[in-house]
C-alpha cells in the first residue's frame, strides 16, 4: 500500500508541475490585445478557468497523498528488522535428577606388610 501511494504521489507531482507550467503568466494578457486569444484550445475565455480548477484539484490530491505518506511513516515501526524472524528464547537444559547415593562402604583397613 505504501508503494502504491508513493507511485501515485510522484505521478501527481509531475502532473502538478505540468499544469502550473501550462498556466499563462500575468504578462500574457497583452497578447490578447492583438486578437490571439480567440484561437486558443480552451475557448475565448482563455485557459484561466480550466487550468486554475485543474491546479486546485491536483493540489488537493497532492496534499492528501502527502498526508497519507506522512501518517504511514509516523506509524511505521522504527526497527529495520521488524519483519525478521524473532530468535527462539534460549532454554536451559533440565538438570537430570541425581541418582540415590549408593550405600557407603566403609573402607577396610589394609594390612601392612
Amino acid at each position: 500500500m505504501h508503494t502504491l501511494i508513493t507511485i501515485l504521489h510522484v505521478i501527481i507531482c509531475l502532473i502538478l508541475i505540468l499544469v502550473v507550467l501550462l498556466q499563462a503568466g500575468k504578462g500574457a494578457s497583452m497578447g490578447a490585445v492583438f486578437g490571439g486569444s480567440s484561437q486558443t484550445v480552451f475557448g475565448s475565455s482563455g485557459p484561466g478557468g480550466f487550468l486554475s480548477r485543474m491546479t486546485t484539484g491536483v493540489a488537493i490530491v497532492f496534499m492528501l497523498t502527502s498526508f497519507g505518506l506522512s501518517y504511514m511513516a509516523s506509524h511505521k515501526g522504527s526497527s529495520l528488522m521488524e519483519g525478521a524472524a524473532k530468535p527462539v528464547a534460549q532454554q536451559t537444559a533440565p538438570t537430570p535428577a541425581t541418582a540415590p547415593a549408593a550405600p557407603a562402604q566403609t573402607p577396610t583397613p589394609q594390612s601392612a606388610k
